[in-house]
C-alpha cells in the first residue's frame, strides 16, 4: 500500500509542470487601467515561464516600493522621479518601453472653451482656472499627478489659487479619478489609454491633446540587487528582454480600442 501511494506521489510530481518563477513588478494604475497588462502577462508567462505579479500603484508609490526592495522592478512614467531613483542607486538602469500621451478630458459643454480656444496645455489650464470650472486631480503623487502639477506651475497657477470649491483631489488612481470627473462633470488630465478604456464617460469628452508637452513615456527600471540582495535580478533581466522584443512590439502596437492605438512601442 505504501509503495503504491509513493508511486502515485512520484507520478503526480512528474506529471505536474514546474512552478513558474514569480516576479513582482510595481506598475502605474494608468498602465493597468488601459487593459494592456491583460494582454501582455499571459504572453510573458507563455514565452518566458515568468509569473509577473503586478503591484498597481501610482508612480510615486511604485518608486518607494522599489527603494524598499518590495518589488523586483518598476514600470513607471515620470522621468525626473526615475532619474532620482537611479541617482540614489536604487535602480540599475532605465529602459524605455513605450509611450502614449496625456489629454485633457472635460464636460462636453466645455465651459472653459479649451477645445475651441486653447493653443497649449498650459493655456487650457489657465482657462479652466479663470472660470473656476470643476477639475478632478489624482492628488496621489503618480506620474499623471506629477505631470499635472508641472503643467499648473508652467501655467502660473499655484496651489493657493487652486481652491477646493473647484479643484478636487481624488487621492486615487486613474480609473477612480475619471469616475470622480464623470460624477462632477469636471475637467481632468488623463493618459489617453486609460480614457479610451474607461466605460463611465458620462458627459465627458476628450477636449485637448496634441501639445508636445503631453508626451508620456513609460520606462522599465530593475531594482538594484546591490541595495537589496533578495531581488530577482535574473528574472527582471528576462522580463526586460521580453518587453523590448519584437513580440512585445507586435502586441503593444497592435493593442487597440475602437480602432485607436493606445501605446506605441519605442524600446531600442
Amino acid at each position: 500500500m505504501m509503495r503504491t501511494l509513493f508511486a502515485l506521489a512520484i507520478a503526480a510530481c512528474l506529471a505536474s509542470p514546474l512552478a513558474a518563477e514569480t516576479l513582482r513588478m510595481a506598475v502605474t494604475t494608468s498602465f493597468h487601467n488601459s487593459g494592456l497588462s491583460d494582454v501582455l502577462l499571459p504572453e510573458i508567462a507563455k514565452d518566458t515561464g515568468l509569473d509577473v505579479q503586478l503591484v498597481v500603484v501610482g508612480t510615486g508609490q511604485a518608486i518607494r516600493l522599489g527603494e524598499a526592495g518590495d518589488v523586483d522592478a518598476i514600470l513607471v512614467h515620470s522621468r525626473k522621479a526615475e532619474e532620482a531613483f537611479l541617482a540614489a542607486g536604487y535602480g540599475t538602469h532605465r529602459r524605455e518601453i513605450m509611450y502614449n500621451d496625456f489629454a485633457i478630458i472635460g464636460p462636453s459643454s466645455d465651459p472653459a472653451t479649451i477645445a475651441e480656444d486653447a493653443e497649449t496645455a498650459t493655456d487650457a489650464l489657465r482657462r479652466i482656472a479663470n472660470v473656476q470650472a470643476p477639475f478632478a486631480s489624482r492628488g496621489d503623487d503618480s506620474g499623471t499627478h506629477k505631470k499635472e502639477l508641472a503643467l499648473w506651475a508652467a501655467a502660473g497657477i499655484d496651489a493657493a489659487q487652486r481652491t477646493p470649491d473647484w479643484y478636487k483631489e481624488a487621492g486615487a488612481g486613474m480609473g477612480a479619478t475619471l469616475n470622480t470627473a464623470s460624477g462632477l462633470n469636471a475637467y481632468v488630465l488623463a493618459d489617453r489609454a486609460s480614457w479610451l478604456n474607461f466605460a463611465n464617460k458620462g458627459e465627458l469628452a476628450l477636449l485637448f491633446a496634441g501639445d508636445p508637452v503631453l508626451f508620456n513615456q513609460y520606462a522599465f527600471l530593475p531594482v538594484n540587487p546591490a541595495k537589496h540582495a533578495h531581488v530577482k535580478a535574473e528574472a527582471a533581466a528576462m522580463l526586460e528582454g521580453w518587453l523590448t522584443s519584437p513580440r512585445a512590439a507586435q502586441l503593444i502596437n497592435g493593442y487597440t480600442i475602437n480602432g485607436e492605438t493606445l501605446f506605441a512601442f519605442n524600446a531600442e
